[in-house]
């Protein structure tokens, strides 16, 4: 008897029939913007988060800040880490509450592409240069980047992904080729990315932070969730001694304790609202994935903690301010001459206008490519 293989059908089956009754189901896709023959073995899902990851926009992840700059050092999280970080953590969620993992992990591998060089400076930078321009947004520009900007297929402009994932990317607006639902709120795939997202930068911002020695291990000291965890480290190894493998255990106990509240709360949440279909979260208006009470406490004062200690740090916005100085030099310069910009800019300058080409152009490099681009231009012997 020859081996047995699995065919998208045989998928599509499988998820209907071991996934919740409210998680969404690929099979009942709302579909592309742009239709297609679907593939032989793969899902609707399955086939978006592969185009997210053969992306142009996903590589350059890679090189773009999440806080500290790309040449700071070799073991802080960039935007690609932190990425796989909320894919990981989505996933796990995704599994325990039967939702659809493929769904979860394409929206959570897609939700960052359109961050721009240096961080939240960089896209502060970017807001406030494109203020009266038609703006910039990092979740509006990762939906451009995905429907216009990647140039991977003949027959169509973008990535063309299903109408669940592009939900996923933009929290809560309408999308444009699906008329009528405007108000069609977020899965709970969605909710979830949201939440993972959060959960991910929370907590490894701080081990960030541990490891630059921004922040000591004693100014966490003062935070009540910390306190619980140092406490039972200190209760199961008593032996442990101060250091890397401790502050490792710390950091996954806190990520522990996020997931296991999330789960609790979100199961609790479904029960409560009567959620039996995908169709039902159309009565309830409101987040279902959220924390409990007592962690959002907790998380507010660990949030506070963050901006003081690191965020705020004099050596952190140094870092990202020296960044944005470049951004807005970078836009300057190709505003006075657009000259200087590639044709393929220009070409697209036609179109959407140059302020929106150029913002194009500044918000998908990465800090690398920004800096050595700002050499070209302003240091006279660096050849162009």
């Amino acid at each position: 008897m020859g081996a047995l293989i699995l065919k998208r059908k045989d998928l599509e089956d499988r998820e209907v029939r071991e996934l919740a009754s409210y998680a969404v189901k690929s099979r009942f896709s709302r579909g592309r913007r742009w239709p297609e023959k679907e593939h032989d073995f793969r899902t609707a899902f399955q086939r978006d988060k592969d185009r997210v990851v053969h992306s142009t926009a996903f590589r350059r992840l890679e090189y773009k800040t999440q806080v500290f700059v790309n040449h700071e050092g070799d073991h802080y999280r960039t935007r690609l880490t932190h990425t796989l970080e909320v894919a990981q953590i989505a996933r796990t969620i995704a599994r325990v509450l039967r939702l659809n993992e493929d769904l979860v992990e394409a929206i959570a591998l897609a939700h960052d592409l359109g961050h721009g060089p240096f961080g939240h400076a960089g896209e502060q930078a970017l807001q406030a240069i494109m203020k009266k321009h038609g703006g910039f947004e990092h979740n509006r520009q990762s939906l451009r980047i995905v429907e216009e900007l990647e140039e991977s297929y003949a027959e169509f402009p973008g990535l063309n992904l299903t109408a669940e994932v592009l939900d996923g990317i933009q929290k809560h607006r309408e999308i444009r080729f699906l008329k009528g639902d405007k108000d069609f709120p977020l899965s709970l795939e969605a909710q979830l990315v949201d939440i993972a997202d959060e959960i991910a930068y929370d907590s490894h911002d701080v081990d960030d932070g541990l490891r630059s020695g921004f922040i000591e291990e004693a100014d966490l000291a003062s935070l009540k969730i910390w306190q619980e965890i140092s406490n039972y480290v200190q209760g199961k190894y008593p032996r442990l001694p101060p250091g890397t493998p401790r502050k490792r255990l710390a950091i996954r106990l806190l990520i522990n304790r996020q997931v296991e509240d999330l789960i609790t709360q979100t199961q609790r949440n479904i029960e409560s609202c009567g959620i039996r279909e995908n169709e039902d979260l159309k009565k309830v208006r409101r987040r279902i994935v959220e924390f409990s009470a007592p962690m959002l406490k907790l998380k507010r004062e660990w949030k506070e903690f963050l901006h003081e200690k690191l965020y705020r740090h004099y050596r952190v916005v140094r870092m990202t301010e020296k960044g944005v100085r470049m951004l807005k030099a970078l836009f300057e310069v190709y505003l006075e001459r657009p000259g200087q910009l590639p044709p393929s800019v220009l070409v697209r300058a036609d179109k959407d206008g140059i302020y929106r080409a150029i913002c194009d152009y500044v918000s998908g490099m990465t800090d690398r490519f920004a800096q050595e681009e700002h050499k070209k231009l302003f240091e006279p012997y660096e050849k162009v």
